[in-house]
């Protein structure tokens, strides 16, 4: 046997505010694989998200394979649209949904984890952060606004949690973050700039594998998922019409499942995968593989 072992590891999953999300997923993975979990979660969901947890309304999600259940060592504002607190506008800052919150800004969670778990508290830092405000609109038509809003939240984030994380990290730590084949392929609908994000979010995994690895000894690299009928992918519009074209065009034709991709990431957040880095692993039944629609009945 060769278990995927991460006992004593503790990971931050940036971006879960529901069950329903890969983030979700990968934290129970990971969990069950040994570690603790502590997750960075959306101010203006924050709220909710917790009274579900309190009130027990997601006891049967979280629910682990051996009877035990996932337990969340840290719930952390976190709104990843800002590296430090004085970058939000005051209307942010001010909002009812933020300004109990404390600092919500990754320099704000950052501080925290430091106060939390010392210098060297963290493992695993997974990105599970997208947003575009103009999701639904063809790219042409997407605003100047609407564009940076979509690679700055789901893109450059990720290399503000690097920066910022990074220097807490163990030995052999390890950052993950969540991509789409609309990244390198042309996806109708997927508008807002957010195909733009994904390419930059690639690109990045590259390069900060480079820097990050010499500079800290960490690793980066990003799961390329198939389509998922998240909350959040919802949004899109027709993310079963997405689910149901990818099942049936890809080598292996079925829809994938969240913990398909929860697998892979714990295997890619764990010592087995110690000598991977810069990549982008696919987990999307074989989709990427095919050049051309397969025939009705093929």
């Amino acid at each position: 046997m060769l278990p995927i072992d991460l006992s004593g590891k503790r990971a931050l999953v940036a971006g879960v505010s529901d069950d329903a999300g890969f983030g979700f997923a990968i934290a129970k993975c990971l969990a069950q694989a040994g570690a603790s979990i502590c997750v960075g979660s959306w101010p203006p969901a924050l709220g909710i998200f917790t009274k579900l947890l309190e009130r027990g309304k997601m006891d049967e999600s979280m629910r682990l394979g051996d009877g035990r259940k996932l337990e969340f060592e840290r719930i952390y504002p976190l709104d990843a649209a800002f590296d430090a607190l004085a970058d939000a506008p005051e209307d942010i800052r001010e909002n009812k949904r933020y300004k109990d919150q404390g600092d919500f800004s990754v320099q704000g969670m950052t501080e925290r984890i430091r106060q939390d778990f010392g210098d060297r508290g963290l493992d695993i830092v997974v990105h599970s952060l997208a947003n575009a405000p103009e999701v639904r609109s063809p790219l042409v038509d997407t605003s100047r606004q609407g564009y940076l809003s979509a690679i700055g939240v789901s893109a450059y984030s990720n290399i503000s949690l690097v920066r910022h994380l990074a220097p807490l990290m163990r030995p052999n730590g390890a950052f993950l973050s969540l991509t789409y084949i609309a990244g390198e392929r042309v996806i109708p609908g997927y508008g807002g700039g957010m195909s733009s994000a994904k390419a930059a979010l690639e690109a990045d995994t590259r390069t900060l594998a480079f820097e990050a690895g010499r500079r800290w000894g960490v690793r980066i690299n990003a799961i390329s998922a198939g389509p998922w009928a998240s909350r959040a992918a919802s949004a899109i519009g027709f993310i079963q019409t997405m689910i149901e074209y990818t099942a049936a065009n890809s080598p292996l034709p079925r829809p994938i499942d969240a913990a398909d991709v929860g697998h892979a990431a714990a295997f890619l957040c764990s010592p087995l995968a110690s000598a991977i880095t810069g990549s982008v692993v696919y987990v999307d039944n074989g989709f990427r593989a095919m050049g051309m629609a397969v025939p009705e009945g093929g």
